[in-house]
């Protein structure tokens, strides 16, 4: 088997990558990186000790938007999630950059945040970080009205990055009841079989949430 996955069950990146990988039953090894000398293993591959990373035979490929991009070009399977023509793939990966910068980075602002000795909270931050998410939702509330998924009506890169930013930024910043298609489509997200799966795999992990996993999904 020539693929290697470092990643973390719970790990928001790391989900991209996986439920790409699930949704065209790419086989891998998966090599958690939930000790030393996993850890050890992946500085080796990648100073920075960011996950996820795939080791293919000798190549090492960072970032998970990349790892989705070398998959398809080089294990592709029976879902596109890049399709072939240039305009249609801009918009799957303006998709997936939108749901990585304006919901799971804000939604990890208001994590790390959490994290923080009394005293040393980032008010302004926080206040910026859920005024993003509101927008955010609300944009996005406006696109699903006209598709089923992220970007038309095929399962694509964008709905591998929406999983998980909208799994985790309803736990910190609730959805709501003003966005109901937003709320509709996380719902979507979490039936497809390579997702819930990548949910199950994390379920034992939800006690690493600072603010405490809520009670559902």
């Amino acid at each position: 088997m020539s693929l290697t996955l470092y990643a973390h069950p719970f790990a928001s990146y790391c989900w991209k990558v996986l439920i790409a990988l699930y949704e065209n039953g790419t086989p891998f090894r998966y090599r958690m990186v939930d000790d030393a000398d996993a850890f050890a293993e992946l500085e080796e591959l990648w100073p920075l000790k960011k996950f996820p990373v795939l080791k293919d035979g000798e190549a090492s490929v960072m970032e998970s938007s990349v790892i989705i991009e070398h998959l398809m070009l080089r294990y592709p399977g029976p879902t596109r999630l890049i399709p072939e023509g240039i305009d249609a793939a801009l918009k799957v990966r303006f998709m997936d950059r939108f749901f990585d910068n304006y919901v799971m980075t804000p939604m990890q602002k208001l994590v790390s945040d959490s994290m923080r000795a009394n005293g040393e909270h980032d008010t302004n931050g926080v206040a910026e970080a859920k005024t993003m998410l509101d927008v955010a939702y609300g944009w996005l509330e406006k696109q699903l009205a006209l598709q089923t998924w992220a970007v038309g009506s095929h399962f694509t890169m964008g709905d591998c990055a929406a999983a998980p930013a909208l799994f985790y930024s309803d736990w910190v910043h609730p959805i709501g009841e003003r966005f109901p298609g937003v709320r509709t489509y996380r719902t979507r997200l979490l039936a497809r079989p390579s997702i819930a799966r990548t949910v199950d795999e994390a379920r034992p992990y939800r006690k690493l949430f600072p603010l405490g996993a809520p009670d559902r999904d």
